[in-house]
């Protein structure tokens, strides 16, 4: 009989947790953690969900996920203020990404 490896532990949020951000647009507030400037995790609760006036528009989505919603445009906006201004972590540590012309991405 062979038996299997145990399962890896899930560390992924041993270096930082979740934070709350709110949208500008419509205030629904969800919890983010940002890995890197190029990744970002977002948990919806469902007071949020019924908040997100982009969610409640049925903003087409494409991709893999077929009908999934792809996003708020609004609230990635307000998550990104928030990281550059130092409200929100951003886990890996690397600066803030800049264009050649010395301005914020």
């Amino acid at each position: 009989m062979t038996t299997r490896p145990a399962p890896r532990p899930d560390v992924r949020l041993d270096d930082g947790g979740m934070e709350p951000v709110s949208c500008d647009g419509c205030a629904a507030r969800v919890e983010v953690r940002k890995s890197s400037w190029d990744q970002t995790s977002i948990q919806w609760h469902a007071d949020a969900m019924d908040a997100c006036l982009e969610r409640r528009a049925g903003r087409p989505a494409s991709g893999p996920n077929g009908g999934a919603f792809a996003g708020c445009s609004t609230l990635d906006l307000a998550i990104r203020e928030h990281a550059v201004r130092g409200d929100l972590s951003v886990q890996s540590g690397e600066p803030l990404p800049v264009n050649p012309e010395g301005a914020p991405h």
